[in-house]
C-alpha cells in the first residue's frame, strides 16, 4: 500500500496526503524526471517562471525536469512549516519524512526558492504560522520579514 494519496489541497490545486501515519525518515515517494542540461534550462522558454516549473538541482551541470504526469512526486506542495525534505540517495531523489506525519495530513517540503527581486511572483499558499507570503527558502525569509516589519512601521 502506497503511504500518500492524491487529493484536492488545501494549499494548491492538488496535493498528497499520508494514507497512513508515517513516521520519521521513511522514505515516501521517489521524485521522478528527466535528466536536462543546465544550459537547456536557461534557454528553453518551458521553464519560464511564468509557468509551474518542477526541477531540482542536481549538480553544476545537470538538473532533473520532474513536469510528467507520471512523476506523482510533483504534485507535493511548499510549505514555510514542512513535514518533508527531498534527499539525493545515488542517482535518485526521494521525499523524505523530516518528523512523524499523520494519516490525512498534507505532504509538503521547503521549495527552496532563492531570495531575488523575482520573490514576488511565488505567493505562498501553506498558511503555516510562520509563512513569510511568498516562497522563499527558509534561510532567506528574514529578508522578507525584514522587509514586513519596515512597511508595519511606515504605515502605522
Amino acid at each position: 500500500m502506497k503511504s500518500y494519496k492524491i487529493v484536492k489541497s488545501n494549499i494548491d490545486k492538488k496535493g498528497l496526503i499520508a494514507s497512513k501515519n508515517i513516521k520519521f525518515g521513511t522514505k515516501i515517494i521517489e521524485y521522478k524526471g528527466r535528466i536536462v542540461s543546465n544550459k537547456k534550462v536557461e534557454n528553453d522558454p518551458k521553464f519560464d517562471n511564468s509557468k509551474d516549473i518542477y526541477l531540482f538541482d542536481l549538480n553544476k551541470r545537470f538538473s532533473l525536469d520532474g513536469d510528467f504526469s507520471w512523476n506523482t512526486a510533483r504534485l507535493i506542495n511548499h510549505s514555510c512549516n514542512p513535514n518533508c525534505e527531498v534527499e539525493k540517495i545515488g542517482n535518485k531523489l526521494w521525499i523524505m519524512a523530516i518528523r512523524d506525519i499523520k494519516k490525512d495530513e498534507e505532504l509538503t517540503y521547503d521549495y527552496g526558492f532563492s531570495f531575488d527581486s523575482d520573490y514576488k511572483q511565488f505567493p505562498c499558499k501553506c498558511r503555516a504560522k510562520n509563512c513569510c507570503g511568498y516562497i522563499v527558502r527558509e534561510e532567506s525569509r528574514w529578508r522578507i520579514n525584514k522587509k514586513f516589519k519596515k512597511n508595519i512601521r511606515i504605515n502605522r
